[in-house]
């Protein structure tokens, strides 16, 4: 029997699933006491080289209440051709192409390794991809140069057949006409007055007479061309013209004499939803939005022009002083729920050195899947690299991008759908799978996902619903059923189906089997995801005080110890990481926000949602290496007695990089021995973590912000916030020891914290 971490492990690579409990506690009484819920991390198009699709329909259950797909799991009668289905055990009848199964020849659905199987649909017309660059143009000349030729160069990275619009705001936001040869011709539009979508389509001439429309064909009539065609062109007629008038952008004409320049981002985002909304409903489309400062009039507008008042900090929202922020927001979230119902999705890539609205608008990305960059300016190579990894290929050359997804989750009768947590909106889809607790976003089984790539991980969080006088049969087992159809990149309609089932066990008889099956990283990840979603609509004390209480409660339950004796507290091995994953949780700015502003806890929050456990896991915990003469480059604690003269640390906490020399080896730098022939070794010492450095830097999305730094140095304030304060100024000197760096800090360390947790864990009284 191979171990549970092996079984984990290849789980995850088969179908991108990790359970917090991989045997499932068969009650509902003995789940709710288990603390950290059901709950699943799923990658619904994780990269798999060895999945060729298959290229004919699936079989659904025909009980219209169920419409399971036909999988590994359901039992089959190859006589009489029939099969059960193992959520709702209908017998079916086999289609009749499937006339020669038997034993021996089954097809590819039915066999235990294409758990996860992907099927290729060949219905409805293909429509081509769409990109539609929203350009801010109050930016200044240097910045507004590196965009240009950013965005010159992505041209010819799209498909041939895209279609490209383009729409640029100042003070004024125009909507480029592509499609007139020799002059350049577009619409302007106020940016003070918002439209509806009615109104920006009478005015940029969409309007047409009804004509019945098919769900995800553009509206045409045979006579009548595309109408879209004036604004949105395929990019390979309208290269030359379109490179050439992104090249002619001028800084936006309004003279701004004192104050910020007037942005109407509110706006121009309006009409590029409005016009996608009235061209292509129900299309694979993306709205990319470049921006760089806040938006400063009509809807929308998240700070006034004058720059005496200061834009919101965390400070005024706590003090409701932020008179915007109210209107603003629900400005971008009646805009991001209209552009989620048309199945399009929403970038925003803010370049600026101070905040620019990303707090009011990040409602835009979370809902529709969009991708969220935050840089300080447009000539830097963080946005450069990261706007150019957006367009990606796979290892079969064919873009990493997926569209217009939707999540079907199926589950069998002992269990209930509580909610989800990651880039979706509620498909409202009520069934009888679905349960009353919602956790995330629940009170339903369908979400749509209108844009997703390879990584895009959704927390699905679940709740067993059997009673406890009502046995689960020894050896009976709990199925779920993820099944996401989406729009591939190359404009097939496709549909991946992954079944998973999980061993049903009495808590009460077989606790050691459920305890050992515990997956301690993907529950930090369940628990944190919570604890962020949490973090959104309530106080941040609130959300401390819960994951406090969850985690005490968590070690009363599985560890041992004797009554009111602290020292006697263990936990098991599947157990042991638990507790510093929170630890580290807690002191992480995505539920701190001293130190942040409310943009930058937008963005790191936008990024945990979306993550999968990997980068999750960094997210929370960074991972620390070290280098030095004494053997090969080594993870070492995080931990300020990590942190020793002879040593370099290289540290990785997803947003940045962090390179740190330690006193000695920076003294040795700064005094010339890398140059010397008979130190060549040194020189070796301080190029390998630059080019491990550089290995991440090449392929992470977004592309982290690269630190290096010394002992002593400003920038080394990163690796000193991150790492757990063994040694502070306060108990430097009662150990008498030398080694680490003292942490000027009144944060509680590991130590202390665990002291107060088996203190809590063992007490009679809590």
């Amino acid at each position: 029997m191979a171990t549970y971490l092996e079984f984990i492990q290849q789980n995850e690579e088969r179908d991108g699933v990790r359970f917090s409990w991989n045997v499932w506690p068969s009650s509902r009484l003995e789940a709710t006491r288990m603390v950290v819920p059901l709950a699943c991390l799923l990658t619904p198009l994780k990269e798999r080289l060895d999945l060729p699709p298959v290229q004919y329909e699936l079989v659904l259950c025909s009980r219209p209440t169920c419409k399971a797909v036909l999988n590994p799991l359901c039992q089959v009668d190859y006589r009489a051709k029939l099969w059960a289905c193992n959520f709702c055990f209908q017998r079916n009848q086999f289609p009749p192409a499937y006339a020669g199964i038997s034993e021996v020849n089954q097809p590819a659905e039915l066999m235990p390794q294409f758990s996860t199987i992907e099927y290729i649909v060949q219905r409805g017309p293909q429509t081509p991809l769409i990109f539609l660059y929203v350009v801010d143009t109050c930016l200044e000349e240097e910045d507004l140069q590196a965009l240009k030729e950013s965005l010159q160069m992505s041209l010819s990275l799209l498909p041939a057949d895209a279609l490209v619009g383009l729409i640029t705001f100042g003070r004024m936001v125009q909507v480029h006409e592509l499609s007139c040869e020799g002059i350049s011709k577009s619409y302007v539009f106020r940016g003070t007055k918002d439209l509806t979508a009615k109104q920006i389509q009478d005015m940029l001439g969409l309007s047409r007479p009804a004509v019945p429309i098919q769900q995800g064909r553009p509206l045409q009539t045979p006579e009548q061309p595309v109408i879209s065609s004036r604004f949105l062109q395929p990019v390979h007629k309208i290269d030359m013209n379109l490179t050439d008038l992104l090249g002619e952008l001028q800084r936006d004409p309004w003279p701004v004499t004192q104050g910020r320049p007037l942005r109407s981002t509110g706006v121009a985002l309006s009409i590029a939803v409005g016009l996608l909304e009235g061209t292509f409903p129900n299309t694979g489309a993306r709205i990319m939005l470049f921006t760089g400062g806040p938006p400063t009039q009509g809807p929308g507008m998240v700070v006034g022009d004058e720059l005496k008042t200061p834009i919101r900090s965390w400070h005024d929202i706590e003090k409701d002083n932020a008179r915007f922020m109210k209107k603003a927001t629900k400005h971008y979230e009646t805009l991001a729920n209209r552009t989620a119902a048309n199945g399009h999705c929403i970038d925003i890539y803010a370049c600026a050195l101070d905040q620019t609205g990303l707090l009011e608008m990040k409602c835009c990305a979370n809902l529709t899947g969009g991708h969220m960059v935050m840089g300080d300016s447009f000539n830097t190579s963080l946005f450069k690299q990261t706007f150019q990894r957006v367009f990606n290929r796979g290892f079969n050359g064919e873009f990493r991008m997926a569209f217009g997804a939707s999540l079907d989750v199926k589950t069998s009768r002992e269990l209930k759908i509580a909610g989800a947590i990651g880039p979706c909106i509620s498909l409202n889809a009520k069934g009888p799978c679905v349960s009353e607790n919602e956790l995330g976003i629940g009170g339903t089984s369908q979400w749509k996902i209108c844009s997703l790539d390879p990584s895009t991980t959704l927390a699905i969080y679940f709740e067993v619903v059997n009673q406890h006088n009502a046995p689960i049969p020894q050896g009976g087992r709990g199925a779920v059923q993820f099944v996401t159809q989406y729009q591939h990149s190359s404009m097939q309609k496709r549909i991946r189906v992954t079944t998973i089932a999980r061993n049903w066990a009495d808590a009460q008889s077989q606790l050691q089997h459920i305890e050992a099956a515990f997956d301690q990283e993907a529950a930090a990840v369940l628990m944190a995801r919570l604890g962020v979603y949490r973090a959104e609509s309530e106080e941040g004390p609130d959300v401390l005080r819960w994951l406090d209480r969850q985690l005490i409660r968590l070690c009363q339950k599985f560890g041992q110890y004797n009554k009111d004796d602290p020292n006697s507290f263990r936990l098991s091995e599947s157990f042991s990481l638990y507790p510093q994953f929170m630890f580290h949780l807690r002191r992480s700015p995505f539920l701190q926000v001293f130190n942040n502003s409310p943009d930058e806890s937008s963005y790191y929050r936008h990024h945990f949602a979306r993550q999968d456990l990997t980068q999750s896991l960094i997210m929370i915990q960074p991972i620390l290496y070290a280098y030095s003469f004494h053997g090969p480059p080594e993870p070492v604690l995080l931990d300020s007695s990590s942190i020793l003269p002879d040593r370099i640390l290289l540290m990785d906490t997803f947003f940045q990089i962090v390179i740190y020399l330690g006193e000695t080896i920076a003294q040795w730098q700064k005094a010339g021995y890398q140059d010397m022939p008979e130190y060549e070794n040194f020189k070796h010492l301080l190029q390998a973590p630059l080019d491990d450095a550089q290995e991440i830097l090449q392929t992470r999305f977004p592309m982290p912000r690269y630190i290096h730094t010394e002992h002593g140095g400003s920038q080394a304030r990163f690796l000193l916030s991150k790492v757990n304060p063994s040694q502070t100024h306060n108990n430097l000197y009662v150990w008498g020891q030398e080694s680490g760096a003292p942490i000027l800090t009144d944060d509680v360390s590991l130590q202390v914290f665990m002291d107060h947790l088996k203190k809590l864990a063992v007490s009679s009284a809590s």
